[in-house]
This record gives structure tokens, C-alpha cells and sequence, in this order.
């Protein structure tokens, strides 16, 4: 009876490790500075998180402002003459604003001004306006910037986990797109 209880004992422990892994992450009480490229949780508290059908119907209807996050690296200032820098292409919704590198845990105060007057842009001004936030599935990117625009009095702010990656295994539209113009930092 003692050889079952203890093989079932390490059974059990063996088996929590595994079943703990399989679990949604929860939401982090800040903003989530590290490890940006895994599982997020299915909430954000005072977000709207939308599936790819959801954001199919705002973006026919035109109902709201598609803003991706996803990071690209800036040029090198100090490239040798000659040579070639390419930028990494990125196909996005159509009809959304790129403002990279704003969904980072910790944010420059340039890059902080510079999401604050991006999602004043795609609002037009107006913090009721409905914003649809994005990079790629599990991507804590779109998860911080979303949280910001909420800490900074949008109302209607929905978050879009399953991202670019969501939207082209759907196999809707996408268009290749620049960044707005980012500041020196």
C-alpha cells in the first residue's frame, strides 16, 4: 500500500509542474519588462480583448483605429560608408499606424510622448474613440501598450492578442507599411 501511495505522490508532483505550464499567465500588476515574446494572459482589466472575427467587423466597419506596436530596430548611427542597411518589411492591417518600439515595460520619455501623440493622432483627440492595439500572438508588446492607453484616459481600448498572426491565418488583407517617423532618442 506504501509503494502505491508514494508512487502515486510522485506522480502527482511530477504532474503539477506540466498542468502549471499549460495555464494563461495572469496579468502582472505593471507592465511586463522582459520576456516579451511568450504566452499573455486573456484579460487585460479595462480593455476589451477581441478574437479575429471581432477585429474583422470593427475593421469593415471602420469603427476604429488599428494601432500595431510591434518593435523594428532603428539604422545603426554609426554604419561604415557603404554600407547597405535594409529594414525588416512588416505587413500590417491595412489602414493601421506603426508606432514601434512603444511596448516596451519601460518607456524612454521620448518613446513615451511618442505613443502619447500617436494614439492622439488616431484618435483625432478624442479618448473615447475606440482603439484596436496589436503586434503578434503572444506578444506582451500590444498587452503593455494597450495598458498605457488605458493609464492614459482612453475609454475604449481593445486589445488584439492574436495580432498580425491572427489576422493572416484568417487570411484577410494585409499591406506593407512604414512606421510613423520615430524621435531621436
Amino acid at each position: 500500500m506504501r509503494r502505491y501511495l508514494a508512487a502515486a505522490l510522485v506522480a502527482a508532483a511530477l504532474a503539477v509542474p506540466a498542468w502549471a505550464q499549460q495555464q494563461e499567465p495572469f496579468e502582472p500588476e505593471g507592465y511586463r519588462t522582459d520576456n516579451y515574446r511568450a504566452p499573455v494572459p486573456a484579460t487585460l482589466e479595462g480593455a476589451r480583448v477581441l478574437t479575429t472575427a471581432e477585429a474583422e467587423t470593427i475593421w469593415r466597419a471602420r469603427s476604429g483605429a488599428f494601432i500595431d506596436v510591434l518593435p523594428r530596430a532603428p539604422k545603426p548611427k554609426n554604419l561604415p560608408a557603404g554600407t547597405v542597411w535594409r529594414d525588416m518589411p512588416r505587413r500590417n492591417i491595412p489602414g493601421s499606424i506603426w508606432l514601434p518600439d512603444t511596448g516596451y515595460g519601460a518607456l524612454p520619455p521620448a518613446m513615451d510622448d511618442y505613443l502619447q501623440r500617436g494614439l492622439a493622432r488616431a484618435s483625432h483627440g478624442d479618448k473615447a474613440a475606440l482603439l484596436v492595439i496589436y503586434c503578434l500572438a503572444d506578444c506582451w508588446m500590444s498587452w503593455n501598450a494597450a495598458k498605457r492607453a488605458l493609464a492614459y484616459g482612453y475609454a475604449n481600448v481593445a486589445w488584439y492578442p492574436e495580432g498580425t498572426d491572427g489576422w493572416e491565418h484568417a487570411k484577410l488583407p494585409t499591406e506593407e507599411v512604414q512606421p510613423e517617423p520615430r524621435p531621436e532618442q
